[in-house]
């Protein structure tokens, strides 16, 4: 072709010299009539090619059973691959079509080596998003991040490719201008501080498995609480359960402490730990028509039965003075609630048996003595378990009165009303 675009330009050359033109202008009319007929050979064989391209990769796509070929397509990679044979015409072509024209020709090499370079960037950026995507939809990858890697590679490839493009441009040699690069290193590093913290973040959070995609995490600091969607080289992306987005910078998850659910997600139950808060002056020793009563609660009767036996026998004993409570040992009130709380929750069926359960008595405080439930649901899905946690302390609160008992609540305005009635009366 270049001998044929040559001997055309030739032609038409000493055609119009033999037509009385001036030499100079005859070659340059000659260089453009050249640029035209390259142009629309160009345009013809970019516009078949590219059709060609894209037809033949889309049905080839359409016959495999692998996604990697459809991501392909997805990242445009047969539309930059279609511009490969296009080039290669220019690269053929410009050297006849400039041949009488060095300077011209020195600049639109450099412009098609330079278009080189950045269809090279190009095609390694659709290859690396086609090989992300791929393997975010596999199990083994897909709570990594994989995009932090990926930006730091493209990164790398277009800090290659300007580098290339710089000495296209100046003439000088790439190493150089990695000298140059060099002694401008701090000014560098101040500019890509936050590129480089979060791409050593983003290494330390996959190494150490600090965070995944999909993870629970709730980082007060950012008002972040839900789950994580996305890793990147300088952010994480949190979707709140209020379906609003939170951007955390990716550091700040080495740097400052958050909370990471992950251990509840991956536990066989969720924990339920709160408080009732009993009145202390409603505590008491029980005497026999209470054990009477208790021992008609089914929960508990067994327990009722063999712990009074247990505290009888001590009693005689010793020779103990039953006259006074004080004396000896005797159930309390709050003891025997304790036992049925623990009793009902061996007993419900939405607790998890096998995890910790108990009902402890935590220190007095001034809103009362707080009876503590701590278990663990059996069901982790959040409305499920914030249902069971109700279901609980429903009842529990409903039980408390059977056992002679008082919740603490600070007195409202209606309660204040209610006690000054009487000295109003009189």
């Amino acid at each position: 072709m270049r001998e044929q675009i040559r001997d055309l330009g030739g032609y038409l050359a000493n055609y119009f010299i033999e037509q009385g033109m001036d030499v100079d202008l005859a070659h340059f009319l000659n260089m453009l009539i050249n640029i035209a007929v390259v142009s629309v050979l160009w345009y013809v064989i970019h516009y078949i090619t590219k059709k060609l391209v894209l037809t033949s990769f889309q049905n080839f796509t359409n016959k495999t059973k692998t996604t990697f070929d459809d991501y392909l397509v997805k990242s445009n990679f047969p539309r930059y691959v279609s511009n490969i044979l296009p080039l290669l015409l220019l690269i053929l072509t410009i050297p006849v079509v400039f041949e009488d024209y060095p300077k011209l020709l020195n600049i639109f090499e450099k412009l098609v080596d330079i278009y080189i370079i950045v269809l090279i960037v190009f095609i390694c950026r659709s290859l690396l998003r086609t090989t992300t995507e791929y393997m975010k939809r596999h199990e083994r990858y897909h709570d990594k991040p994989i995009e932090s890697y990926t930006q730091v590679l493209m990164i790398v490839f277009w800090a290659i490719g300007f580098m290339f493009i710089f000495s296209e441009i100046t003439g000088r040699s790439i190493v150089g201008f990695l000298f140059t690069l060099g002694a401008a290193s701090a000014v560098i590093l101040l500019i890509f501080k936050d590129t480089i913290l979060g791409f050593v973040a983003s290494i330390q959070v996959s190494v150490n498995d600090i965070v995944r995609i999909g993870d629970w995490i709730t980082f007060s600091k950012y008002g972040a609480d839900g789950f994580v969607t996305e890793i990147n080289l300088a952010t994480v992306r949190v979707q709140n359960w209020d379906n609003t987005y939170t951007t955390i910078p990716t550091y700040n998850l080495i740097s400052d402490s958050f909370h990471n659910w992950r251990g509840m997600q991956e536990s066989p139950g969720r924990r339920i730990k709160r408080s009732l808060n009993i009145k202390q002056n409603s505590i008491r020793f029980v005497n026999d028509e209470d054990i009477e009563k208790f021992e008609e609660f089914g929960l508990i009767a067994p327990y009722i039965k063999e712990r009074q036996e247990e505290i009888n026998t001590y009693n005689q004993k010793l020779g103990i003075n039953k006259k006074h409570l004080i004396n000896g040992r005797h159930q309390t009130n709050l003891g025997v609630f304790r036992q049925y709380a623990l009793s009902y929750l061996k007993s419900h069926p939405k607790i998890h048996q096998e995890m910790t359960m108990m009902v402890r008595h935590l220190a007095p405080t001034t809103q009362g003595i707080p009876i503590e439930i701590y278990c663990f649901s059996a069901d982790k899905r959040w409305e499920f378990y914030e249902a069971i946690t109700a279901d609980i302390f429903d009842h529990l609160i409903a039980a408390v009165p059977y056992f002679d008992l008082q919740l603490f609540e600070s007195p409202s305005g209606d309660d204040i009303i209610k006690a000054l009635k009487p000295l109003q009366l009189n």
